[in-house]
């Protein structure tokens, strides 16, 4: 972790939902805007790393007046310009051995594949929070008829520790999965492919160095990125392990913790 008083970041790295954004409110606090704001004014580089896909994080970068650089989309596997607004890159997967086996471990199973740019392919209703962009129903045959960025099981009226105790030790053919522990979700994107990652291969890109870096963040799916970060930052609603993947743990989003983490470096 970077101890230097004076150090500021050049990469920064930001969670959507219960970082950025509170889901109790689903907004953005004048004062994490505010903050991001001073960020980007300062000359750095903020990445929005998120598990939504690319039609729920477009309306995240309006909000934050956003204009340049790159935002991650689906856990890292979409790459979207934020200036253009247009997605650079897609890595998939096939769902089918996956979609197999979740049914089986997971019983009443709802699932949803993205479809970049479009939406959703479901094989039941979301609720319109839970997915951003129009649904499409589709069978299971259809659901797995083409690879794909991202694959969401829900385990409709389970707990999300349900879902860990079943899942527990297991692997999942070809692909890379996290558990969310707010909902019994389990999103599935391709083998290897990690906010952590896909940030690792941004930062190389732009040439910058790995001591520059901060990421921050609340989920399973944000241990990755926090352990890739010279400073990883976690909120102070996430769960234990989240907090042992970081160097450091800020106030719960209800609080504007990361406009405090922020303001501490770019006061």
């Amino acid at each position: 972790m970077v101890t230097d008083a004076a150090w500021k970041p050049r990469l920064i790295a930001l969670d959507v939902d219960g970082t950025l954004l509170d889901p109790a409110t689903q907004e953005i606090s004048a004062m994490v805007r505010a903050a991001v704001r001073r960020v980007v004014e300062a000359g750095a580089q903020v990445v929005v790393s998120t598990g939504r896909s690319m039609l729920g994080t477009l309306p995240i970068l309006d909000d934050l007046e956003l204009i340049s650089g790159i935002a991650l989309c689906s856990n890292g596997a979409v790459r979207v310009d934020a200036a253009a607004r247009e997605v650079l890159s897609v890595e998939t997967f096939e769902p089918g051995p996956v979609l197999a086996e979740l049914a089986r471990r997971l019983p009443g199973a709802i699932f949803a594949a993205e479809d970049v740019g479009a939406g959703s392919l479901v094989t039941s209703r979301f609720h319109e929070h839970e997915l951003h962009g129009p649904q499409q129903l589709a069978s299971l045959d259809e659901l797995v008829s083409v690879p794909v960025p991202r694959l969401i099981a829900n385990w409709v009226d389970h707990e999300p520790a349900e879902v860990v105790e079943e899942l527990a030790g297991i692997r999942l053919p070809g692909c890379t999965f996290t558990l969310d522990h707010y909902e019994p979700w389990v999103t599935v994107v391709p083998e290897g492919v990690t906010k952590g990652s896909a940030l690792e291969k941004l930062r190389t890109e732009l040439g910058i160095a790995s001591e520059d870096t901060f990421a921050a963040g609340d989920g399973d799916n944000d241990i990755e990125m926090l352990r890739w970060a010279a400073r990883g930052v976690a909120m102070g609603q996430a769960p234990a392990a989240v907090r042992a993947a970081a160097h450091e743990v800020t106030g719960p989003v209800a609080a504007d913790g990361l406009a405090s983490a922020l303001n501490r470096l770019f006061r």
